[in-house]
């Protein structure tokens, strides 16, 4: 066999990282694709393999777990609370940052908040394993929304203080997120989703006023 003494130069980084995003999106795709069609649990990584033309190993490579797998928005979802903290405006406390967050997702039918199509959401609802898994990803956005706010008052992010905050901001947005589920299921309309969840979501960061109005005021 003749060989080739030349070595091709190897591809730049972008172009490298825009096909590794291209593969990663692929596999994604016809994870999901298959998900709805067959159900979480019947679903095997060999069949995603093959939908997508890659190797098992490289499925396994971007997404450990077959949750990732279904859950792809994970990073997102876990910072979104810190992230709105963090960059909170001026003058403006944690409570009414996240509050205005909220409203503007409500509104543009954010997947990340719950806005995910009747088939999806009826593909946690159905899997034990989606459940139980979206359940410990709630629990690492409010860890992760506790280190938020004990930066911005200056405490640890094991002060009850801080604690106790985060536990009440975390369990709005997770109620909120589920309540968005269940008129999902329910069947209706974004639209229709959004105008509801915009009065309960308003009653319930009411209700955490008395307590937090004026805590972690940037």
């Amino acid at each position: 066999m003749a060989t080739d003494d030349t070595t091709s130069p190897a591809p730049p980084t972008g172009l490298r990282e825009t096909k590794k995003q291209e593969t990663r999106q692929l596999i994604s795709d016809h994870a999901t694709r298959l998900f709805l069609a067959q159900g979480f649990e019947r679903t095997t990584i060999a069949e995603i393999a093959a939908a997508a033309r890659v190797a098992k190993k490289t499925v396994t490579n971007y997404f450990p777990r077959k949750e990732d797998l279904a859950l792809d928005h994970q990073d997102a979802f876990i910072a979104a609370l810190a992230h709105t903290v963090t960059a909170r405006r001026p003058g403006e406390s944690a409570l009414a940052a996240l509050r205005r967050a909220f409203a503007d997702a409500a509104a543009a039918a954010d997947p990340v908040s719950g806005f995910s199509g009747p088939a999806f959401a009826r593909m946690i609802a159905d899997s034990p394993a989606l459940s139980t898994c979206l359940r410990g990803l709630h629990d690492q956005r409010e860890r992760a929304l506790a280190h938020a706010l004990a930066a911005a008052v200056g405490a640890p992010p094991n002060d009850i203080s801080v604690q106790t905050a985060a536990g009440l901001l975390g369990a709005v947005h997770r109620i909120l997120f589920q309540r968005i589920q269940d008129l999902t299921l329910a069947e209706h309309s974004n639209d229709e989703i959004a105008e509801t969840i915009a009065t309960e979501a308003a009653d319930a960061f009411d209700m955490l006023e008395p307590a937090l109005a004026h805590y972690a005021i940037a």
